[in-house]
This record gives C-alpha cells, sequence and structure tokens, in this order.
C-alpha cells in the first residue's frame, strides 16, 4: 500500500498490488468480469494480496528499531487513515441533515474506536477497515519476531507455520460460531496474519525457486483450483467479519495460496511489458487513495443517475430510497451489467486524481511546515 515510487520500484509487486484493488472495487460492485469463470472467485482471497505485498516487503532491520519502525508504519498508515476517516464523518453527519441515513454520526467512538473493531463506522469509505488491520498485524510481526528473535526462534518456516495453525484454528472457531463480538478483532488479526507471513516466506524462501514455465506453471494452478471449487460448497469467506468458511479451515488457506499464485505470475507476466506495467504500476502505487474513496466515489456516479431522474426523462426506474439508505445500491442504467464500467472507472479513476491533488497539497505545504512534518522514507 505504499505510495511512493522509485527507481528501484517492484515493478512485478506493483503490479500485483493494482490487480488486487481492481479486484477489490470489482468486488464491491458484484462485478465478476475477472473471476477467470468464476474459477477465482475475488472474495476467496484478494484481500490477502495486500497482506503478501506487505509481507513481502518486511525487513528483518526493522526489528533493531521497533519504535521507529511502529512511527514510520503510524505516520503513513494510521495518520492519513484518521484524517480520511474525520472527513467521512463530516460528511455523514451533513448528509444525515440532507435525507441520508447511511453510517453512524461522528462521535469520538466512531473516529477512534470503531476503526479498530470492524472499520465500517461511516460506510462510505468502508474498504479502508483493512488500514487499522494491517498495522495491528504489522505491530505483532514485529514484536513477535524480535522476542522470538531473543530466544533464537526466529526461524521462518517455524512462524509461519505457528501463523497458519493459530489462522486455521480461528477458522475453526468462526465456523463454530465462537467468533464474534469482540472476538473479531482478535479474530481477525489471527485469520489474517497467515496472509502476512506467506508474503515473507515466499520472498526468503521461494521466490528464487519460482522458475517453473508459465504453461506448466499454470495448468497446475487452475488445475488444483478446478478441483477445489468442484468438490467445495463455495469459496468465498469474509476477511473483515470471520465468516462464511463453508469448507473448514484448510480450504481457506489454500484458495488464498493458490488465488495469489495465480495473480502473482499474472503480474510478472505484464511486468516485462514496459507500456502496460508502467499503467498498472500507476494504480499500484495509489491503492491507499484507491481502497479509502472508491465506495464514496460509486456514490457520486449513483447521484448522477439521480439528477437524471430528477432532471430528465432518463433513469426514471432510478431507485431513490434505495440511494438514500442502502451504501452497496447500484444502481444499472438501462439494467445493462455494461453500467457497471461507470462504476469501475470512476471507483479507480476519481481517487487516482485525490491521490495526485493531495501530493499536489503536501509538496506546497512542504516549505511551511517542513521543520515539523519529519521527510517520508
Amino acid at each position: 500500500m505504499a505510495k511512493h515510487t522509485s527507481t528501484r520500484e517492484n515493478r512485478e509487486m506493483r503490479v500485483l498490488s493494482a490487480i488486487g484493488i481492481i479486484l477489490v472495487v470489482a468486488g464491491h460492485l458484484g462485478y465478476n468480469l475477472f473471476d477467470i469463470g468464476e474459477l477465482f472467485p475475488y472474495y476467496s482471497f484478494h484481500v490477502f494480496i495486500f497482506l503478501f505485498v506487505s509481507g513481502y516487503f518486511y525487513k528483518e532491520e526493522s526489528e533493531d528499531n521497533i519504535g521507529g519502525y511502529l512511527l514510520h508504519k503510524g505516520r503513513t498508515l494510521l495518520l492519513p487513515y484518521f484524517a480520511w476517516n474525520l472527513f467521512y464523518g463530516l460528511l455523514t453527519n451533513f448528509l444525515h441533515g440532507h435525507g441520508f441515513s447511511i453510517g453512524e454520526p461522528l462521535s469520538l467512538k466512531t473516529m477512534f474506536l470503531s476503526p479498530f473493531l470492524d472499520g465500517h463506522q461511516f460506510l462510505y469509505n468502508f474498504p479502508a477497515w483493512f488500514v487499522p488491520v494491517l498495522f495491528m498485524i504489522e505491530v505483532l510481526n514485529v514484536t513477535a519476531r524480535k522476542i522470538l528473535f531473543l530466544l533464537r526462534l526466529d526461524f521462518e518456516w517455524l512462524i509461519f507455520a505457528a501463523c497458519l495453525i493459530a489462522g486455521m484454528a480461528t477458522v475453526y472457531l468462526a465456523a463454530g460460531g465462537h467468533v464474534w463480538g469482540w472476538y473479531k478483532l482478535p479474530g481477525r488479526l489471527l485469520f489474517m496474519m497467515p496472509g502476512f507471513q506467506l508474503g515473507r516466506i515466499y520472498r526468503v524462501k521461494l521466490e528464487k525457486r519460482d522458475t517453473l514455465p508459465d504453461g506448466p506453471y499454470f495448468l497446475i494452478v487452475m488445475t488444483v483450483q478446478i478441483l477445489i471449487t468442484i468438490l467445495c460448497a463455495g469459496l468465498n469467506f469474509s476477511a473483515v467479519w470471520v465468516s462464511s468458511f463453508a469448507n473448514g479451515p484448510v480450504v481457506p488457506y489454500l484458495t488464498v495460496i493458490t488465488g495469489t499464485a495465480f495473480w502473482l505470475r499474472a503480474a510478472k507476466i505484464v511486468s516485462k511489458n514496459m507500456y502496460l506495467s508502467g499503467k498498472m504500476a500507476y494504480i499500484g502505487r495509489n491503492t491507499y487513495s484507491i481502497m479509502v474513496h472508491h465506495v464514496a466515489c460509486f456514490m457520486l456516479v449513483k447521484g448522477f443517475f439521480y439528477l437524471c431522474s430528477l432532471c430528465t426523462p432518463l433513469c426514471g426506474e432510478f431507485d431513490s430510497v434505495m440511494f438514500f439508505s442502502e451504501i452497496n445500491f447500484i444502481y444499472l442504467a438501462g439494467g445493462s451489467e455494461a453500467s457497471k464500467w461507470l462504476y469501475l472507472f470512476a471507483g479507480i479513476g476519481l481517487p487516482l486524481i485525490i491521490a495526485n491533488v493531495g501530493r499536489w497539497v503536501g509538496k506546497n505545504l512542504k516549505p511551511v511546515f517542513g521543520k515539523v512534518i519529519p521527510p517520508s522514507r
């Protein structure tokens, strides 16, 4: 979710991040265009792509200065999150006064506590629930690794295995109805931690061995996925709510591995094309902005259709009640699924503009506040 680039940019991981955010945006539209004929359902792996990328870029040197590492993560992850959380809280209050019933009112709870409990307090920015979770996973990871280092138990396969066992135990408990209420928070962290460690284990143990030609690689991954799809009762699950596990504790992580493996190789292929990978990498550098804003951008598209229904003969069947009360309502102009392309373009394109405006503002404010704002690393 990094927002900056350099001459040493890992183009493959940038492209993978771009693929992940496109799948997230499409998933919130219910648009299954990119699921390869329902073979790789988005909700069976797409959140874990960001955990994989974050784990991939984790550096052991972070354990030498945990305070500095967490300060940096707080500045790059939490500080912009809470700034936008305040913005969407104020927006929610304003819209509540103009007929909308979406989201909870702004309060100390919805501003500071709800983001760590579920992240769905205002709904216009609900996909950003992932940001506080990622921060907590970063905290747990670096702290646990430091302790294991002192105990001389910092073996990558041991860490991955321990996290995987804890994650599968969480799935087992969740399927039995035991991960609810306040238990959602630790359950979410334990369930998602293996995705972070998967990225780490790939970088330090598997990446150099990832040399199988594309043909056999895709044949193996897709054959495994076809068998899983045929034999299992549905592959989708909810990472944020730690629920909807239909096949026990093993299959969710198996689909995380197959889905990530499929798109990882796709990203590797795309990264070899300078033009296409450049465009994708640009999206990949701005996943934070897209994650935070794309649902609000959907609302802008729906607002346009709403105005059309009021001021023109078009969109006469627009459901204004749903528009004012349901964040997941998607209006299809003329009943056509092709309308979802408008939402997809808006959900990706408008946050890119917001990100550019934010960088421009930051650049112009830096001479004024440069002495109190530490430079980005």
